[in-house]
Order: C-alpha cells, then structure tokens, then sequence
C-alpha cells in the first residue's frame, strides 16, 4: 500500500511552516527599490534640466520641502532595503545566535543613526 502522506508538502495543500518573512520581504524589498528608482529619475530631471551647477544651484533645488521630503523617503527607504538584505545576510551565515544578535542590534544602530544624519543634513540646508 502506498502512503498518503508523501505528496502532503507539495502543491496547494502543503504544510507552510516558519515566519512567513518570504513575501512581505521581498515585496518590500521591490516597493523600496521602486521608491529609489523614481527618485533617480526625478534627481536625474533635475540634475539635466538645471542651468546653474553650483553649489547655490543644489542649496537651490534642496530649499524646496517637497524636494527635502522625496530625499528623505527616498533616504528612509533605502535603509529599509539595507536592513532587510543584511539582516538576512546576518540570518542565513552567522549562525551563533548571540553574535548574529550583536550583529543585527549593531546594523540598526547604525540605519538609524545614518538616518538621524540625513535628517540633520537635508533640514540644515
């Protein structure tokens, strides 16, 4: 007699164990890089479309708070990429839990420091 169990982990009625972290990372990770592409563009635009390339001319372009705002989204994002790509760099190689929790603690301090620097640098413009 064959058994029945052995087709149970595959196709629609298979066993889905563990964090689930699959999707919602990697749908972040695409919704993050969409966020830096159009940045790209919009700094691209302006970069093309600028007549004066001194520094008056960026302090120029960065003095507009919607343009400060995009920055620092597009900031933000970029460190949520980060995280999650070293975060799982830290998860799939460092196997000692205790270092990959130092490594993990000592990433988020330095994302949120970065990020408390680019605040402070685009609203001192």
């Amino acid at each position: 007699m064959a058994d029945n169990n052995i087709g149970a982990n595959i196709g629609p009625k298979r066993l889905v164990v563990g964090a689930h972290y699959g999707l919602r990372d990697w749908l972040a990770q695409r919704v993050t890089a969409v966020v830096m592409a159009v940045y790209t563009v919009i700094l691209l635009v302006s970069f093309l479309t600028a007549s004066n390339f001194s520094y008056d001319g960026w302090a120029g372009l960065f003095s507009h708070q919607w343009f400060k705002l995009a920055t620092f989204v597009t900031l933000m994002a970029l460190f949520f990429h980060a995280w999650i790509g070293v975060r799982d760099v830290w998860m799939d190689y460092v196997k000692p839990v205790a270092v990959r929790l130092v490594l993990q603690v000592a990433t988020i301090l330095w994302l949120v420091g970065c990020a408390g620097w680019a605040a402070q640098i685009l609203w001192r413009v």
